[in-house]
């Protein structure tokens, strides 16, 4: 139990630390250009890191996610980093209790997938689970746990800590640091979903339909073309 605590506790940290450089890299001064640079500059053998701006419920994040994230992801999965910010277009508030409300673009019952979706990603640290997770789920959320309950089942994912975590205070901390993290974004979002690429929203018709071609492209930007994109 105590591992786990710490586990959400660093996982919370580093999501703070997330939003700190998305806001600073975003920000148009030149001093928020320069470190724009820096968020941008990754080893030439490094991953392309590959953030999802989606939403549970939404067709296009869904038609992204199933037929091209996850064929990157087989094809090379060396090649990506993934990090899921399910969140959206939502907003977010506080209740007269200080408990926390959402606002979602599909409804009530996206808000309960994406905090369903949120806990999955912090729980779930194999990355090629964590995407089946996600893939699995957005194929069929309009009973979010439901389709939690079937999909962690097909791939053996623990249940008793995620259903805790989307059954208490905490899946919805979880969702609001996606909130930031989705507002911090520039240029700010207007379709969902948004990818960014090192840090980069670059062409975003070109990523949605060909992700892998655009993230070879970002790889060989780096240094020499990566022998998967060959």
């Amino acid at each position: 139990m105590f591992q786990k605590r710490l586990l959400r506790i660093v996982y919370l940290v580093l999501f703070v630390i997330l939003l700190i450089l998305l806001y600073k890299a975003f920000n148009n001064s030149p001093e928020s250009n320069q470190a724009q640079d820096e968020l941008v500059q990754r080893p030439s053998d490094a991953p392309v890191y590959v953030m999802v701006f989606y939403e549970a419920l939404c067709p296009d994040s869904k038609n992204f996610i199933i037929k091209q994230l996850q064929p990157t992801f087989q094809r090379a999965p060396s090649l990506v980093e993934i990090q899921f910010v399910p969140y959206g277009k939502a907003t977010t508030s506080t209740n007269s209790d200080g408990s926390l409300a959402f606002d979602c673009q599909h409804g009530p019952i996206e808000c309960e997938a994406n905090i369903i979706h949120a806990c999955v990603v912090e729980a779930v640290h194999d990355a090629a689970t964590r995407l089946n997770m996600v893939a699995c789920m957005i194929r069929d959320n309009m009973i979010p746990k439901n389709a939690f309950y079937r999909c962690a089942k097909e791939y053996s994912v623990e249940i008793e800590s995620i259903q805790k975590c989307y059954d208490s205070p905490h899946g919805a901390e979880l969702l609001k640091l996606h909130g930031e993290a989705t507002h911090a974004l520039r240029p700010a979002v207007s379709f969902i979903p948004t990818i960014t690429l090192d840090g980069q929203q670059g062409r975003q018709a070109s990523i949605l339909k060909d992700l892998f071609g655009e993230v070879c492209k970002v790889a060989a930007g780096r240094g020499p073309k990566p022998v998967v994109c060959e």
